[in-house]
Order: C-alpha cells, then structure tokens, then sequence
C-alpha cells in the first residue's frame, strides 16, 4: 500500500509556527489511523487547530500492484 499525507500550510502558519502545527497534525492523524482498515480507498480529511481542512490524507495501492 502507499500512504499519502498531503498538507498545505498558510502563510500565517508559515511565521514561525509551521512547524509546531504540522507536529500537532501528525501526532493526532497518526494516533487515529488505528480506527481505519488502510485499504486502497480509504483517507480524509486533516484538519489544522482551528478546525480548517488543510489537507487529506489517503490509501493507494501500492506502486506496481
């Protein structure tokens, strides 16, 4: 499988706290993936602090399959 996280952080974001919010980010994406099967198909939505969708993450099929 492949699993893509994909991210867009603002320039607010960008001046000096890009970094601590992508940190909360993945701790909390990354501590509920257990509530999902990680098939090809399977992703949603991520969303920032402020409960702003920043991004998605999802499952493919991995490369060559």
């Amino acid at each position: 499988m492949r699993f893509l996280l994909e991210v867009e952080i603002d320039d607010a974001a960008a001046e000096g706290e890009a970094a601590r919010e992508l940190g909360r980010i993945l701790r909390y994406w990354g501590g509920n993936l257990h509530h999902y099967a990680l098939r090809p198909g399977d992703g949603s939505a991520v969303y920032d602090s402020a409960y702003r969708e920043v991004g998605r993450w999802s499952v493919a099929a991995a490369a060559g399959s």
